[in-house]
């Protein structure tokens, strides 16, 4: 009987020690990666200010030249990082193909997203193109890496479908919510969705990083190409502002906060990046608000928020709990 109490006593100990050390273990991992969580929120902050630059670089210039400066920037700068980092560049030919499809999406995604920023809002742009994206990614990635769902995800993608029915404003104008100011923003949209397929796939052939400087370099080129006919290296014909902006999205939020990105998600995990990805939106509607006094509507923040949580709800995984027989 007293053996039996014992041994008992010593299972719950040995029990609540165990609890005890991996709570430990889960502060100590959450301490080291606090820096991470800083450079993912620092990212997310700057690609949302990067909206309303982005729209201030096209009113002073035209979408082509805004288009290929942004990419054209990021390229050179990105390259310094990659010999500092001596990140790898080794794929194979399936890697290629991935990246040079990638790259096209890419070109049609800028030219598309600077268009939509000539006839539309930086903030509405910034909230449709953050949160369509995912749920254009969830429903692509059934149909395209045959991703099975559970009733908990199919629950998050019916309130993404409801959010982005809100967000485009359909139950008050319709099949109008394709015009200037939307369309463009859909299509970037879809193009990102399609990139982040590909990205998955050849995630296990190449470096994020290398995969980014080969997507840079495709669009770069493409863009240069469509911005051809307006002489985009006669550079004195482009402003202050211009320049000042155009540079703050190619080098800061183009190669900075996209350096910032890839490091933060490989530690923290994908998974984790999916709630700071609406820090976007916030930021993008604020700035252009102060900038431009766009008018944050109601509709827009609601299809936001909805967007959040079937975004953080299809995420969501069951946690596993510690029992302790006695």
């Amino acid at each position: 009987m007293n053996i039996h109490k014992v041994s008992t006593f010593s299972n719950e100990n040995s029990g609540e020690n165990l609890i005890n050390d991996l709570t430990t273990i889960e502060i100590g991992k959450e301490e080291n990666n606090s820096k991470y969580y800083i450079a993912l929120f620092v990212a997310m902050v700057s690609w949302g200010i990067a909206w309303t630059a982005s729209k201030s670089a096209t009113i002073h210039s035209n979408p082509e030249i805004a288009a290929f400066w942004r990419y054209a920037i990021s390229l050179v700068s990105i390259i310094p990082i990659m010999l500092y980092m001596k990140i790898s560049l080794k794929t194979d030919k399936v890697g290629i193909f991935y990246m040079i499809i990638a790259g096209l999406l890419s070109a049609g995604f800028n030219y598309s997203t600077f268009l939509g920023l000539s006839h539309g809002q930086a903030g509405y742009g910034g909230t449709i193109m953050t949160s369509l994206t995912p749920i254009f990614t969830y429903f692509l990635s059934i149909l395209f890496l045959k991703t099975k769902i559970s009733l908990n995800q199919a629950i998050a993608l019916s309130l993404g479908i409801f959010a982005t029915i809100i967000l485009l404003k359909i139950p008050s104008v319709g099949i109008g919510f394709l015009n200037y100011n939307t369309g463009f923003f859909v299509l970037s949209a879809f193009c990102w969705a399609l990139m982040t397929i590909l990205s998955k796939k050849s995630s296990s052939r190449t470096d994020p990083l290398f995969y980014t400087l080969v997507i840079f370099f495709i669009t770069t080129i493409v863009n240069y190409f469509i911005a051809l006919p307006y002489h985009p290296f006669n550079i004195f014909s482009y402003d202050e502002t211009f320049w000042w902006s155009i540079a703050y999205v190619g080098l800061f939020s183009g190669t900075f906060s996209t350096t910032l990105f890839f490091i933060a998600i490989g530690k923290i995990g994908a998974d984790k990046t999916a709630a700071f990805m609406f820090i976007i939106p916030a930021v993008a509607m604020i700035a252009s608000n102060i900038v431009y006094h766009e008018k944050i509507l109601f509709s827009t923040v609601l299809g936001c928020i909805l967007s959040l949580v079937a975004v953080v709800l299809y995420n969501r995984k069951e946690k596993i709990k510690l029992g302790v027989k006695k």
